[in-house]
């Protein structure tokens, strides 16, 4: 029975603290929260370059600027 003990309080000690606490469980969540947000951001910003290429390139030819919108509407929709 002591045997128990002296093995069964350790192993129930390095259990507890081998477990993440709820903050670091939510600390965790927020950093990956941040990390998609970031990715959408460059996307975002990454459609609007294209978009102001395209209609630059583009110039007076109305049928290659509307084709432009595409990028535009796909940055909006990663509002």
């Amino acid at each position: 029975m002591a045997f128990i003990k002296i093995l069964g309080v350790p192993a129930l000690i390095a259990l507890l603290a081998g477990c993440s606490s709820p903050q670091d469980k939510a600390a965790q969540a927020q950093e990956s929260s941040y990390e998609a947000q970031e990715k959408v951001a460059k996307e975002r910003l990454n459609l609007v370059n294209k978009y102001q290429q395209c209609v630059k390139e583009a110039a007076d030819n109305q049928q290659k600027a509307a084709a432009c919108e595409s990028y535009l509407k796909a940055a909006e929709a990663l509002k």
